[in-house]
């Protein structure tokens, strides 16, 4: 399985942003922008919330294993390969909801409006975007709790020709 890579999930941010704030611009000059939901940040950070949670169980359960501490159970593998998939999938989609947040937030704080609800909108899409940064962190340190040792440790295998 390869390892995120933050440059790819900065260009991910970085489309979305920029085609979301084209995109509100077009509607706004159309029709009426909907407003960002406050339920959108606070989405984001539960999922940051699990997939921290998800890692500190596992370096706990990990810690205890190798430090063969009576009582200690180990962590399947396959459990281990999900939590993986979860915690990049989610950045992932985190880096795209938050690109997304990013680019109807600017254009929210571009637009001059002396509207109250605008301002409380471009907080909410700024909120989300802070949510999202935390998923990819958590995603990373997921990552990193269940990354396995280097195979450089070990000798070279003899060649049998």
């Amino acid at each position: 399985m390869k390892q995120l890579r933050l440059g790819v999930l900065t260009g991910v941010f970085a489309v979305a942003g920029v085609l979301s704030w084209a995109g509100a611009r077009l509607w706004a000059s159309v029709a009426t922008l909907p407003g960002v939901p406050v339920a959108a940040p606070v989405v984001l950070a539960l999922i940051a919330v699990v997939l921290l949670a998800t890692a500190l169980a596992l370096r706990a359960r990990l810690r205890a294993q190798r430090e063969r501490r009576p009582g200690a159970k180990g962590v399947d593998p396959l459990l281990a390969a999900r939590a993986v998939v979860f915690g990049q999938a989610s950045a992932l989609v985190a880096a795209l909801v938050a690109g997304m947040y990013g680019g109807v937030g600017v254009h929210l704080l571009t637009q001059f409006s002396d509207l109250p609800s605008r301002h409380t909108q471009a907080l909410y899409a700024g909120f989300s975007v802070l949510a999202g940064a935390a998923i990819v962190a958590a995603a990373f340190f997921l990552e990193r709790v269940l990354r396995l040792p280097d195979d450089d440790d070990q000798a070279p295998a003899a060649d049998p020709a």
